[in-house]
């Protein structure tokens, strides 16, 4: 009887700890509204995707992003933003009112992360909430990595006292 009950108390133990969601018909319908211009060859610019290339480029015009890093502490602590703005946020605390009240509503915002993933994820979130100045950097550090070869990170236009 013993060996029956352990497993019969681990499965309803886990049943009682794990989190239960349940279907939402309006939170779905809400979505479908959000993504409802998301197709074809213009999904990412409809999901406010900026390139590497195009958030350079904007820097150098004098576009005032606020950068929002959402990577883990661990991870700004190796590699840390240095735009005057920037912000870093992990994706588990972004979403705590204190810090939503940090995020600027009236300046361009791009979440940026390690790959883009998380960023992506972050961005439409706080896009469906209602920050509807908030993109997301393609590819992340990674794509910035890869679009900044020499060429691009000894430019004297992008030097910080060009800024």
């Amino acid at each position: 009887m013993s060996k029956l009950l352990n497993p019969a108390m681990l499965i309803l133990g886990l049943a009682l700890c794990s989190p239960t969601w349940a279907y939402d018909a309006e939170m779905a319908a809400s979505y479908q509204k959000l993504f409802s211009n998301v197709s074809g060859a213009e999904a990412g610019k409809s999901l406010n995707f900026v390139s590497a290339e195009a958030f350079t480029e904007g820097l150098k015009e004098g576009k005032q992003w606020v950068a929002i890093d959402v990577r883990t502490p661990a991870e700004t602590e190796l590699l840390a933003l240095s735009l005057p703005g920037s912000m870093a946020i992990p994706t588990d605390e972004i979403f705590i009112p204190e810090n939503l009240a940090l995020i600027p509503r009236e300046k361009p915002v791009v979440i940026v992360c390690k790959s883009g993933a998380r960023a992506a994820v972050v961005g439409t979130s706080l896009r469906h909430i209602g920050f509807d100045n908030v993109h997301i950097l393609k590819g992340g550090f990674q794509g910035l990595a890869s679009y900044f070869g020499p060429k691009q990170a000894y430019s004297p236009s992008l030097t910080r006292d060009s800024r």
